[in-house]
């Protein structure tokens, strides 16, 4: 396992233990690295940095939806190129590259792209959230922008844990009805 994959680990195992702090700084040490991953598949394909951006963020909200399912004695390297793999596929399928081959090899030792100061990421996930109804925003924004666990955010919300699940399902899948519908 490499240095930088060790520090992953270390950082995931802390946010999974709710450090939040930990949690913000493995998703910024991710975030180029996926980038340039995305970037370098993306045109491998043919398809260009639009969509090579919303793979990223496609993979970072899975990152965040399963990162419970990451087995903590395990290497954390195979379970993030994985999800990133998975993702770039899902853009090749969408985009009618069926049947398209993805060498995961390609994700291994990419080098980390330099992120920019104001990367516009935080506008267009305001901009994104205002298209979704109150609740489903709060509830989307508190989870996967936050970092907020379901229990956490039903707390803050004064709602079931139930209730932010249905508002979470529902606005995720109202914003990737969004997304795609802005790709055709």
């Amino acid at each position: 396992m490499s240095d930088r994959e060790a520090e992953w680990a270390a950082l995931m195992r802390a946010a999974l233990g709710g450090d939040r702090a930990a949690y913000r700084d493995l998703l910024v040490a991710l975030t180029p690295v996926l980038r340039a991953a995305a970037r370098q598949g993306c045109l491998r394909f043919g398809l260009g940095v639009a969509e090579a951006e919303d793979v990223v963020q496609e993979t970072l909200l899975a990152l965040h939806l399963k990162r419970q399912t990451w087995d903590s004695s395990q290497p954390i390297g195979p379970w993030l190129r994985a999800i990133a793999r998975n993702k770039l596929v899902d853009a090749l399928r969408r985009r009618g590259r069926r049947g398209t081959e993805v060498d995961i090899d390609a994700f291994s030792e990419v080098l980390a792209a330099p992120v920019p100061e104001d990367s516009g990421i935080r506008r267009d996930v305001a901009k994104h959230l205002q298209a979704l109804a109150p609740g489903q925003r709060s509830v989307v924004q508190a989870i996967a922008v936050d970092g907020a666990s379901i229990r956490e955010a039903a707390q803050r919300l004064t709602m079931t844990e139930g209730a932010v699940r249905v508002a979470l399902h529902r606005g995720l899948a109202t914003l990737a009805l969004r997304l795609r519908s802005s790709e055709t």
